[in-house]
């Protein structure tokens, strides 16, 4: 019998990121598995992305993300932390108010938050059925000036391993589109949408989702 061909890469460059999480889940995951999620991720991530010069470095952190939480669904050591989940969705046809893509804010800078508050004790996770091109701008500048670091932050999709993982789902305006599986506890939080706000009113949203922050954190014992 023939073995079947390797899968082709849609970037060549995906080849190191790849060799990377290989050698760090040796034992866990297979070459063919990691492949597979990092080819998977570039696919999505290509879908919605308003820029792709840098689709290969953001598609191996959504790999990194989604295997780790396939560790935790299979009971990997040293994976029990709570694990927290924001989703948050724009429509498909939604532009924004300059044209083009959509813009993402809400869902990134709850997680942003909450990984700041946490320090550490809580696995903070963002993500969209209907994931927007890039983070709003102004949404990077509120949590700036508050000492939280949106850097690294880029809208990612939503996928059954990070949803599975989720120990809370929190939605923030998805509506229908976002997951409901048993055994999570979920929590809606009716923020605003900052798209197109301007600095002061994403304040107000900044200041609303830090007091919802801080009443998730008073209710996780370990936290």
């Amino acid at each position: 019998m023939t073995a079947s061909p390797p899968p082709v890469l849609p970037d060549e460059r995906l080849a190191s990121g790849i060799a990377r999480l290989v050698l760090r889940h040796r034992g866990r995951f297979s070459a063919e598995t990691i492949q597979r999620l990092v080819i998977d991720s570039y696919d999505r991530l290509a879908e919605h992305a308003r820029v792709p010069t840098h689709l290969v470095v953001l598609a191996e952190h959504l790999a990194t993300e989604r295997l780790d939480a396939l560790a935790h669904i299979e009971g990997a050591p040293g994976s029990g932390l709570p694990r927290v989940l924001f989703v948050c969705s724009l429509p498909h046809a939604r532009t924004t108010s300059r044209g083009g893509t959509p813009i993402a804010g809400r869902s990134q800078m709850a997680a942003a938050l909450l990984a700041h508050r946490a320090g550490g004790h809580v696995v903070v996770s963002s993500a969209g059925p209907h994931p927007a091109g890039e983070v709003e701008p102004v949404v990077t500048q509120g949590l700036t000036e508050t000492g939280v670091d949106l850097t690294d932050a880029f809208p990612k999709p939503l996928t059954d391993e990070v949803v599975q993982a989720a120990d809370i789902v929190i939605t923030m305006g998805c509506g229908d589109a976002c997951p409901v599986l048993p055994g999570r506890r979920y929590l809606d939080w009716p923020v605003t949408d900052p798209e197109g706000a301007p600095l002061a009113v994403v304040r107000g949203i900044r200041d609303e989702i830090d007091a919802h922050i801080t009443e998730l954190l008073d209710s996780l014992p370990s936290v």
